[in-house]
């Protein structure tokens, strides 16, 4: 399959991101609706979660992406793999994320991962990053207590603001006394995760918990 060639960056602002979005019926997607849910926001082509949901058949996973020829992609793959507890959905995670979380059975959101997203380092850019406050109130709504959020970033700080957002929020609580988390807790690294790496650079990561209610 050729690889499709996409924009690297989109602005999340414009109006062709904010049109209303069809939700599917998530029992024709899934198996098993019910399991845990992990959600990877930001997921791109989709490599971490084609290779994540094989090894864990007993957890659901979706990727939001807001490049649509990236979800298309990635849906062709997940096809192809035949794979019944993974699916990636086209939208702006900002405006639909309560929508979207709603419209799943409650009580499975276990885990979200955040990895490198876009950064967008102009000041007046920053409204455009993924992690804004009124993401991480609905990420609390939506997990379930003791629910983990992990995020990461090769640029520092991106990923502090990131973190700084999320503990904000008092639902959340970081799971390491170190400032950054020293190894990856998935069995999986992104593209962007390696390649990173591969040129000698550093990782930033975070691991949160959602408190017990």
């Amino acid at each position: 399959m050729a690889r499709v060639r996409v924009r690297q960056h989109v602005n999340p602002l414009s109006h062709k991101y904010n049109q209303p979005i069809v939700l599917p019926d998530w029992n024709q997607v899934y198996s098993n609706v019910t399991q845990p849910l992990h959600l990877d926001i930001g997921c791109g082509r989709g490599k971490f979660l084609l290779n994540m949901a094989p090894l864990f058949p007993e957890i659901n996973f979706l990727g939001i992406e807001i490049r649509e020829p990236l979800v298309i992609e990635a849906n062709e793959n997940c096809d192809r793999l035949e794979l019944n507890n993974l699916h990636f959905f086209f939208c702006n995670i900002n405006l639909f994320v309560a929508n979207l979380l709603d419209s799943l059975p409650s009580d499975v959101l276990r885990w979200t991962t955040i990895q490198f997203p876009d950064p967008w380092f102009k000041h007046r850019h920053l409204k455009r990053r993924v992690v804004q406050p009124e993401l991480v109130n609905s990420l609390a709504q939506y997990l379930v207590a003791g629910g983990m959020v992990f995020l990461q970033s090769d640029i520092e700080e991106v990923a502090k603001e990131m973190g700084d957002r999320f503990l904000d929020n008092s639902c959340f609580e970081k799971q390491h006394s170190e400032d950054w988390l020293s190894e990856n807790p998935f069995p999986i690294a992104t593209e962007r995760e390696i390649a990173t790496f591969n040129k000698g650079q550093s990782v930033y990561r975070l691991l949160l918990k959602k408190e017990l209610d």
